[in-house]
């Protein structure tokens, strides 16, 4: 396969995160760089909300078995039942302040719980992994 040689200005925070990609994966910064171009950059935490922005971007740098551990991780049937007990108390008014903010907390977390998996999916599927079953 005939090659040619580029030269291309990156912008600092790309360049970053491919040199770290390529540590993490141990892979070369051509080989990452060219699976770049091949299947788009990165996926990107930028569009969440700014409070889950660094726990996100701090995954970035995850070798793949922690992401996949992220990936196949469960939330405690404990913590699913008493999460579906105040969503179910909430429709019907009946939650005092502190279920209340229980309630908040416990969305919240599930959120979070959510967007890492999620991006430790979209994570790995741009390392080259086959997600679908994992």
């Amino acid at each position: 396969m005939l090659a040619e040689t580029v030269t291309l200005q990156v912008p600092d925070a790309l360049y970053q995160r491919l040199a770290k990609t390529a540590r993490v994966t141990k892979r070369s910064l051509e080989e990452v760089m060219l699976h770049a171009l091949r299947v788009g950059s990165p996926p990107t935490w930028e569009d969440v909300p700014v409070e889950f922005q660094p726990d996100l971007a701090a995954m970035d740098q995850l070798d793949d078995e922690s992401l996949w551990k992220i990936a196949r991780s469960r939330k405690s049937q404990n913590e699913m039942t008493r999460y579906e007990k105040l969503l179910d108390q909430s429709k019907s008014k009946t939650l005092n302040d502190s279920e209340r903010k229980e309630l908040g907390n416990l969305r919240e977390e599930a959120d979070r719980f959510m967007l890492r998996k999620s991006h430790a999916a979209v994570l790995l599927r741009w390392r080259g992994h086959d997600v679908s079953g994992g």
